[in-house]
């Protein structure tokens, strides 16, 4: 598919594409957009630190709630670190082969020394701050994910790191108002990888105001996923998986370094 037009990328992503102008038609970013797949295979070439931290800065030059920053990436060199990391994630095996790792930090911590520093109170101590900070890793997250992508690598964002939070902390030694949002496994890619379908536009592009996803939509995308995938189709199988509690201390953790939810 790597020659395939935009309209012809987002229509096996999708089911269905917008109306692409002419002129974007073979825009090659945005083909690498719609495109894109996360990789879990990769091949055993290390990473080089240099080419990471190229990534690393590329992505904080996303954008920043009202430029406060609030987002660390913490890149982990250290094999032992990285094993010890990997030992907690060992319920996802492809984790195991991946030969770089970065973690995504929501750092509200920063900006309270920065009050401190300054002389000035820190009203703002509610949900918003934590929120903020989380919002903030995301983008670099998406950011960083895009431009691994652009210079040849493979990526796959690793949530369940936020089921160990207690050991995390430890292993990477965060402070108080600090919190990983997710890792990302990093690496070179081990042949082509496959490209995951998405719900239909119609469900999920609105406008003007809010339309509810049907059923419908639902189920045809159940059926466009078939030849992909083995099981359940994907609404079953994600509503057998949120039927189960999941990360219930979460809140109690936030809450433990520091932060106050009202």
């Amino acid at each position: 598919m790597a020659d395939a037009s935009l309209p012809a990328l987002f229509s096996k992503r999708f089911g269905d594409t917008p109306r692409v102008p002419a002129e974007l038609a073979d825009n090659a970013a945005l083909k690498r957009l719609a495109g894109r797949a996360s990789c879990r295979h990769f091949n055993d070439r290390t990473v080089d630190l240099d080419l990471l931290e190229t990534l690393c800065a590329a992505a904080l030059s996303a954008p920043s709630k009202s430029d406060l920053q609030q987002r660390d990436i913490l890149i982990v060199t250290d094999a032992d670190l990285r094993a010890a990391l990997k030992s907690l994630l060992a319920a996802q095996q492809w984790i195991a082969e991946a030969p770089s790792m970065v973690v995504f930090l929501a750092n509200n911590r920063r900006q309270r020394q920065i009050q401190a520093w300054h002389g000035q109170p820190f009203p703002n101590d509610h949900l918003d701050a934590f929120f903020n900070a989380s919002l903030d890793a995301g983008i670099a997250l998406a950011t960083f994910l895009a431009a691994a992508e652009a210079a040849g690598l493979g990526c796959c964002p690793i949530s369940t790191i936020r089921n160990h939070l207690p050991e995390v902390r430890d292993l990477l030694r965060l402070p108080d108002h600090v919190f990983p949002v997710a890792a990302m496994a990093v690496g070179h890619p081990a042949g082509p990888q496959r490209v995951s379908a998405r719900l239909p536009l119609a469900a999920t592009v609105h406008h003007n105001h809010f339309d509810d996803c049907t059923q419908a939509h639902v189920t045809a995308y159940d059926t466009r996923r078939l030849d992909r995938a083995e099981g359940p189709g994907w609404s079953e199988a994600k509503a057998r998986m949120y039927a189960a509690p999941q990360r219930t201390d979460f809140g109690a953790f936030i809450r433990a370094i520091g932060f106050k939810l009202e």
